[in-house]
C-alpha cells in the first residue's frame, strides 16, 4: 500500500488485494464514510485500513476528509525488524554505507512542516516530518563523478522511485524517520521513507531500504503508468503554492 500511489487504479490488472468485500460491508462502510465528513479522523483512519482490502477501488473515493488515503502496490508488506532494519546507499560512491536506525537517528535532523500533495487532488496540509537530508546522506558517503541521478527501492519488492542528482540535493528532499509527531509507522512507509516535499506524493516512496547513485535517471513504478518523472507539484490541480526550489 502507499500514500498517493495512483488515481484509483493503475491502467493494468491490479494487484491482488484481499478478499472481495461484501455487498452490507459496502453499504456500511459508506455509510462510515459520509459520517467521517464530520467526525474526522478516527472514522477516516478505521476506513482507510478496510480500503486496502477492497478490490473494487470503491473505497478509495470515499471522502476521508483532510487525511492520508492508502493504495495497494503489493498485496502486503513486511514489517520491519527495527534491530535489524538497514539503509542501504550504494552504487557510484565512494563509501557504501548501511545505516541502522541508531545510525539514522545520529545523524542531523532536518525539520519540515509542509501539506503531502497527491497528483489526484487531495491533500493532507500542514504534516510535521523530521529526518535527514538527502544532501547530507550523499555527502557521508562521497558521490562519483559519474553518478547523475539517485534510485531508490522500497523493501515491498515492486517500489521504486527516482530524483535527479540536483533534485536529491534540494533541501527539502529528506530521508524521514518521524512524521506527524511521532515515528514513521508501517503502515505510513515505516521505518524510513523518503518525503520529496515539493514533489507529489508517489515521488515520496515508502518502506525505504536502498539508495543507488546511478549514471542516468531511471524512471520509477509510477512512471511506468504515465506520472511525471519530475513530478513536481503545481504542474496540475492548480496548485501554485509548492515550495521553492
Amino acid at each position: 500500500m502507499s500514500e498517493d500511489a495512483g488515481p484509483g487504479e493503475p491502467p493494468v490488472d491490479p494487484p491482488d488485494r484481499g478478499k472481495p468485500i461484501g455487498r452490507r460491508v459496502v453499504l456500511s462502510v459508506l455509510a462510515l464514510g459520509a459520517a467521517g465528513i464530520v467526525t474526522g479522523r478516527t472514522i477516516s483512519d478505521a476506513l482507510a485500513k478496510i480500503a486496502e482490502h477492497d478490490p473494487t477501488g470503491l473505497l478509495n473515493v470515499l471522502p476521508f476528509g483532510d487525511n492520508f488515503r492508502y493504495y495497494s502496490v503489493t498485496g502486503s508488506v513486511p514489517v520491519a525488524d527495527p534491530a535489524t532494519y538497514r539503509l542501504g546507499v550504494t552504487g557510484l560512491v565512494e563509501t557504501e554505507r548501511r545505516y541502522s536506525l541508531t545510525d539514522l537517528a545520529a545523524l542531523p535532523q532536518t525539520d519540515i512542516v509542509a501539506d503531502f500533495q497527491c497528483v489526484t487532488g487531495w491533500r493532507v496540509p500542514d504534516v510535521a516530518w523530521s529526518g535527514i537530508r538527502l544532501s547530507t546522506i550523499l555527502a557521508a558517503s562521497g558521490v562519483k563523478p559519474q553518478a547523475k541521478a539517485l534510485r531508490f527501492v522500497s523493501f515491498d519488492g515492486v517500489y521504486t522511485e527516482s530524483l535527479t542528482l540536483d533534485q536529491a540535493r534540494n533541501p527539502d528532499m529528506i530521508v524521514a524517520l518521524r512524521m506527524l509527531n511521532g515515528p514513521v509507522t508501517h503502515d505510513h512507509g515505516g521505518p524510513v521513507r523518503l518525503y520529496a516535499a515539493p514533489m507529489y506524493g508517489y515521488k515520496s516512496i515508502k518502506w525505504l531500504s536502498e539508495i543507488q547513485l546511478v549514471d542516468r535517471v531511471e524512471p520509477g513504478y509510477w512512471e511506468g503508468f504515465g506520472y511525471s518523472i519530475d513530478g513536481w507539484v503545481g504542474q496540475s490541480n492548480g496548485r501554485n503554492d509548492a515550495p521553492t526550489t
